[in-house]
């Protein structure tokens, strides 16, 4: 069932960096989100896929993880993605298409999730130095969000939003991530 699929996706940052995703399996989240909805019908959405231990490092690199843990720079190493895709506008199709983005990047976590994987969308990237890293010339293509992708090594649970009303996700002292959700009740007006 999709509601089942929605929640066991979550946002996951920390995964078991030597299972490695298959290139193919890659390409296929990429045609999952060639599929989706396109403002315009303009396709204007590039991918650039990175797996490789090398272009992995220098992706990493360029990311702030997790705004709400202040104390934590992201995953260590071997709890880091396998993958990454980075979702990119080809700016002679379109310019600003930041719905594209979300339906796309929501795709492709959905079909990750269904094929046993994770991921983060990550928008806090020092895109100068990514593109500079991966040659992507930011003439023809803006960098607009990378998803980074792996088997997850992380619990995420879902909890209510308690009386305070702090919607900001946390970790107890396991490491169990927990991502606080406002209720059906409260967010239908």
């Amino acid at each position: 069932m999709l509601k089942d699929l929605v929640a066991r996706c979550r946002s996951y940052r920390r995964f078991y960096e030597d299972e490695k995703i298959p290139a193919e399996a890659l390409r296929e989240l990429v045609d999952l989100a060639r599929m989706t909805a396109s403002t315009a019908n303009s396709q204007a959405l590039k991918f650039r896929i990175c797996r490789t231990d090398e272009e992995n490092e220098r992706v990493f690199g360029t990311l702030k993880w997790a705004g709400a843990l202040p104390d934590w720079d992201g995953p260590v190493k071997g709890e880091r993605p396998s993958a990454y895709l980075i979702i990119l506008c080809d700016l002679a199709l379109g310019k600003n298409k930041l719905q594209d983005d979300g339906i796309t990047a929501q795709t492709i976590m959905l079909g990750a999730v269904e094929m046993g994987y994770g991921g983060c969308m990550l928008g806090n990237v020092e895109r100068k130095r990514l593109a500079e890293l991966l040659d992507i010339d930011t003439a023809k293509y803006s960098i607009d969000l990378v998803l980074a992708l792996g088997k997850p090594k992380e619990k995420v649970v879902v909890v209510p939003v308690g009386a305070d009303g702090d919607v900001r996700y946390y970790r107890d002292a396991e490491q169990v991530h927990y991502v606080p959700k406002r209720s059906l009740d409260e967010i239908i007006l």
